[in-house]
């Protein structure tokens, strides 16, 4: 019954945030910071399902970057949505047009799409991101593994999103989610805690097509020893209780 009652609970309020956001979205049309704005919304929902989530932001870095974050499942959306920083879009694929209410509040808050299927038009969309940071003087939030990890662990990552920041010529911020993967059971009223935290900047500068794999190394690891420390971290918390 519990479970039942957070289902429709989570999909009626997502319907009215999507609606409310998209109202918004269009009163600001395509602002960069209504993306952070309407993701905080959604990400409030994580209540409904009974988990506590810590954030953990850096206010003080307002630079234009590349923020890469770990993607676990669809409670991303309850958890590490929330720490999106002010001047922040993110990158999708087209199909995300297609999912009734979320597809327009996600196109009206300025996000920019992409054609995975096609790599000459990923290529040049992701060609035209840096030309679109320097002159908005926006950031960029993706998913560098590409899918969610579902329990499987940090996954490689994939170019594109290094690429684009040395493109640009700005850092690389990681922000990661302690594990999800089998934390919320509907059922069950106290779904325990998570924590979303930004990491330092990682200066992109110094790196280019010949040694690109040695940044993705790097920011693969430092995001990989974050997550172990807040599982670490958590696990300490459910300890006490």
């Amino acid at each position: 019954m519990l479970k039942l009652a957070r289902i429709l609970a989570v999909a009626v309020t997502a319907i009215l945030i999507s609606i409310i956001g998209t109202i918004y979205a269009f009163i600001r049309f395509r602002h960069p910071s209504t993306v952070g704005i309407v993701a905080r919304m959604y990400a409030s929902m994580h209540k409904l399902v009974g988990l506590k989530v810590i954030y953990r932001p850096r206010p003080e870095f307002t630079q234009p970057a590349i923020y890469i974050a770990n993607h676990q499942n669809n409670y991303d959306m309850l958890t590490i949505a929330g720490i999106v920083p002010p001047r922040t879009v993110t990158i999708g694929k087209k199909s995300l047009i297609w999912i009734p209410f979320f597809g327009l509040v996600y196109w009206a808050t300025g996000n920019i799409f992409i054609n995975r299927e096609k790599r000459s038009s990923a290529i040049s969309t992701m060609n035209k991101v840096g030309e679109i940071i320097r002159e908005r003087q926006i950031s960029i939030w993706m998913f560098p593994e590409g899918t969610r990890s579902r329990g499987r662990g940090l996954l490689p990552f994939k170019t594109g999103a290094f690429h684009t920041a040395i493109a640009a010529g700005v850092p690389i911020v990681p922000i990661v989610c302690s594990s999800l993967h089998n934390k919320v059971d509907l059922n069950r009223w106290d779904n325990g805690t998570v924590i979303c935290e930004s990491l330092e900047p990682i200066d992109a500068s110094g790196y280019n097509r010949d040694n690109i794999k040695e940044l993705i190394e790097k920011c693969h690891s430092i995001m990989a020893a974050k997550i172990a420390d807040l599982d670490a971290e958590i696990a300490a918390l459910d300890a006490k209780k």
